[in-house]
């Protein structure tokens, strides 16, 4: 390049990944970020992507563009500790998940028709699933997702193999048996048990419905919450003291309200 021709500018993602690098520099980066690793952030990664969702839900573009500028952080923070060791780089990472999109939509980038997109989807499915080996048809379902998330995509997996109820009447008859069964238990480790049997189940009802259990429950959460605070609007502040009566005509009056 002439020594008169200005360098061309950094990519955003570029500028992005010179930060970091400079973060995990051993001679003069940032103590902190040298420090961590893959098991360190996870737990931030996992944070941020929450945020994200709870921008989406918010509905503001910019809080949703900040956050996903989090979370992006995050792939680079662990793509550059994966350098820093020798395991592989972000290039990978950014080619690997680029080859599996184009492999798993061969009707846009290869010659399969449209209507034999669905087949073709679990046939390529399968064909990833072997290739790293025989597992379980439970196998991969990640430890980490939430457990009302986790307890879908278990269920999502069994069907897979015919593992499912023929309507939503056993789901909902397995809500009444698991109800009764904690009503049964006589100690704290079989209540704890029992009550984790009847999560499974509403989840499994949910599914059948075609609800998504956890965003259902997270709206509900949301709802709750704005419920309470207009209680507390209307009891001047603060529900202290009230009566539980005088609570739940409160709550009463908010829920006509809305």
């Amino acid at each position: 390049m002439p020594a008169d021709e200005p360098a061309s500018p950094a990519s955003p993602i570029d500028r992005l990944l010179g930060i970091m690098r400079q973060l995990r520099n051993p001679d003069g980066g940032c103590e902190w970020d040298l420090a961590q690793d893959f098991s360190t952030i996870a737990p931030y990664t996992i944070e941020e992507a929450y945020e994200v969702a709870d921008a989406i839900a918010g509905g503001d573009p910019a809080a949703i563009c900040d956050e996903l500028g989090d979370l992006l952080l995050q792939v680079v923070f662990h793509a550059q500790i994966a350098a820093d060791d020798g395991l592989f780089t972000f290039d990978d990472v950014a080619n690997a998940i680029s080859a599996k999109m184009e492999r798993r939509h061969p009707h846009i980038f290869g010659d399969v028709t449209t209507s034999d997109v669905r087949k073709q989807w679990e046939a390529i499915k399968a064909d990833e699933r072997a290739a790293d080996g025989p597992k379980g048809a439970l196998d991969g379902v990640a430890l980490s997702l939430p457990a009302l998330m986790r307890a879908q995509k278990l269920q999502g997996r069994a069907v897979r193999v015919g593992f499912d109820w023929p309507d939503t009447q056993g789901p909902r008859d397995k809500i009444a048996e698991e109800l009764a069964e904690v009503a049964a238990a006589t100690d704290d480790a079989h209540r704890h048990e029992e009550v984790g049997d009847l999560l499974f189940a509403v989840v499994n009802y949910a599914r059948k419905l075609g609800v998504d259990a956890e965003s259902a429950l997270r709206d509900a959460n949301l709802k709750f919450a704005r419920r309470f605070a207009a209680m507390e609007t209307r009891a001047g502040g603060s529900l202290q003291g009230l009566s539980l009566d005088a609570q739940e005509a409160h709550w009463q009056a908010v829920k006509a309200s809305e």
